[in-house]
């Protein structure tokens, strides 16, 4: 059974003009960013991995977003911290990349992918729905950074470093996020009346 094809929240409220539409769309790429940055500060100290609410961030702009405007957004933030950029939790640069959380950062491209799509297809207005696609993205957040963290440390650390301090808070997230987006569509719902 195919999904029918939906707006996500930011496509429903998007302006009508095209030069207003880009502008809008280039504001939201960076505002994402931004927070998706902000969010990574907020940390609790693991080895070699902290916990941040980064994943909380992400989940909920691609379920506002969409598919493209998410993985956008994704992709903005990891050009600005490979340019440099204080965005990601420890610093920035290139160099970011060779370090232990080079996993999560692929995982959250392939996880707003995944959470964008849900929304493009209308799975953002349920809570439930939205729920089990952002444990699905949690899910392969986790494996390529276990992934990574088997590769950089040893098989042996993967299970220990790489998915055990997250399995919690990763779900207490995605519920989060599960919950913020379709309230969002009850809250216009109501200025709409």
């Amino acid at each position: 059974m195919a999904f029918a094809p939906a707006r996500s929240f930011a496509q429903t409220h998007m302006p009508s003009g095209q030069a207003a539409r880009l502008a809008t769309y280039a504001g939201l790429v960076i505002a994402g960013s931004m927070l998706i940055a902000l969010a990574g500060k907020i940390t609790v100290p693991f080895f070699p991995v902290p916990a941040t609410l980064q994943t909380l961030a992400i989940f909920t702009i691609a379920a506002a977003y969409g598919r493209n405007l998410a993985v956008a957004t994704l992709a903005a933030f990891l050009v600005e911290g490979a340019l440099g950029l204080p965005v990601f939790t420890n610093g920035g640069g290139l160099a970011y990349f060779a370090g232990p959380t080079t996993g999560y950062l692929a995982g959250f491209v392939l996880a707003a992918g995944l959470t964008g799509y849900a929304a493009d297809r209308g799975l953002d207005r349920n809570p439930l729905k939205l729920f089990g696609v952002n444990l699905a993205g949690s899910a392969i957040i986790l494996a390529l950074g276990a992934a990574w963290i088997a590769l950089v440390f040893g098989a042996d650390k993967a299970i220990a470093w790489g998915v055990g301090p997250f399995i919690y808070t990763d779900v207490i997230k995605a519920a989060l996020a599960a919950a913020i987006v379709p309230a969002g569509w009850q809250l216009a719902s109501l200025f709409r009346r």
